[in-house]
């Protein structure tokens, strides 16, 4: 069975570790807002692909410029481990920037509003 944090608990945790992610009625919560559409469907197929290879699916809101993540634990009936892991991971993936790392092959993409795609916080 897994642990079911407490609000309180799960508070602390988010502030520490995901900064970005909120509680809101019993959900981990986070928005990504992107440059347009074709962001915003990479993102939901990232997250998808991520949460299929986890076997635990959030909940999605999905709209031109932004989608937002929702997760909880159904069968636990609130937030557990694998809740803050997930968020973890998709926030590791989707707020990665290929051009800040110092000596990669990657640039990201270029700084031209054409080739936009996530908003970074």
């Amino acid at each position: 069975m897994d642990t079911v944090y407490t609000d309180e608990q799960v508070t602390a945790r988010l502030a520490q570790e995901l900064p970005q992610w909120t509680l809101e009625g019993g959900w981990l919560r986070r928005k990504y807002k992107t440059s347009g559409w074709k962001a915003t469907l990479m993102a939901v197929n990232t997250i998808g692909h991520l949460a299929e290879a986890a076997w635990h699916h959030p909940d999605l809101s999905v709209s031109y410029a932004f989608v937002t993540v929702k997760l909880v634990t159904h069968s636990a009936k609130g937030i557990t481990d694998k809740d803050f892991a997930l968020a973890r991971k998709i926030e590791e993936v989707l707020m990665w920037q290929p051009g800040t790392e110092p000596g990669a092959a990657l640039e990201g993409t270029p700084d031209d509003p054409r080739f936009k795609y996530l908003k970074y916080d």
